[in-house]
């Protein structure tokens, strides 16, 4: 069955910023526990698409979406206006481009999501801290230091702590915008290592604008170009024997 193989899917999917058209009639497949990397030019609607899975666009008015984003196996569309932008962002969380720790200890970041789900319990929220720190590979790095402020990590270590913060609130899908274009090799090379680990327990979606990341990371891949998916297919496909010609025209740094 469909919610067996699929986590969501986008159907005729499109997103106005105001009269700007931004998304096309977009229809992606985001199958469970695997990621799928988002590739494509600058303005070319990853990022827009990626936002509409966590409700963003919300946030600002005269933005709005047509179609639908089905969650499974709920059999939710997520972009409905029936359906609370708050509830969905607990279910898919977000990882930014920067790590954007909040102005608190290790420990209060990333049991700030618990909190809000009204966990109080302190046992529980511990346990919450311990496993989402460990699901991000930092609890050895700052077990001893729990109570220091977010800001004394490395960049790193920061953009991990996000990532903890954003599985404590055990995501249905964790989305990550460009996670790693503002750390250095070695951080990028951890990042990396923990997504292809995390798709054992969540589902990923990932918008990238380095290719060589794409094709380590993933399971599948769509390129986008001015609003349009021009092609989706298995990462290995896309990157060797491309369909459409765009693509590869793309991915072979022809243009981009």
């Amino acid at each position: 069955m469909v919610e067996q193989t699929l986590k969501a899917e986008a159907k005729n999917l499109n997103f106005y910023y105001g009269d700007v058209h931004a998304l096309k009639n977009i229809n992606i497949p985001i199958k469970r526990r695997k990621v799928t990397a988002l590739i494509g030019p600058s303005g070319c609607g990853k990022t827009t698409f990626l936002r509409c899975f966590n409700r963003m666009h919300d946030l600002y008015p005269h933005n709005r979406y047509e179609g639908e984003i089905t969650l499974y196996p709920d059999n939710v569309n997520i972009i409905s206006r029936d359906v609370d932008p708050i509830e969905i962002r607990m279910w898919i969380s977000m990882v930014f481009q920067k790590p954007n720790p909040f102005p608190k200890s290790i420990y209060e970041n990333v049991a700030y999501g618990p909190r809000v789900r009204g966990i109080k319990k302190k046992q529980i929220i511990d346990e919450r801290v311990e496993k989402s720190l460990r699901g991000a590979a930092l609890w050895d790095e700052v077990k001893d230091r729990l109570h220091n402020l977010a800001f004394d990590l490395s960049g790193g270590q920061q953009q991990r702590l996000c990532i903890a913060r954003s599985l404590a609130t055990e995501p249905r899908i964790l989305l990550f915008d460009e996670p790693t274009s503002a750390l250095d090799p070695t951080a990028t090379s951890k990042i990396e290592e923990l997504i292809v680990e995390l798709k054992n327990e969540v589902t990923i979606l990932i918008v990238t604008h380095n290719m060589q990341q794409a094709a380590r990371v993933s399971d599948d891949t769509a390129f986008m170009y001015l609003g349009e998916l021009v092609e989706f297919d298995r990462t290995d496909k896309i990157f060797t024997n491309p369909s459409n010609g765009l693509t590869e025209e793309y991915i072979t740094g022809r243009f981009g």
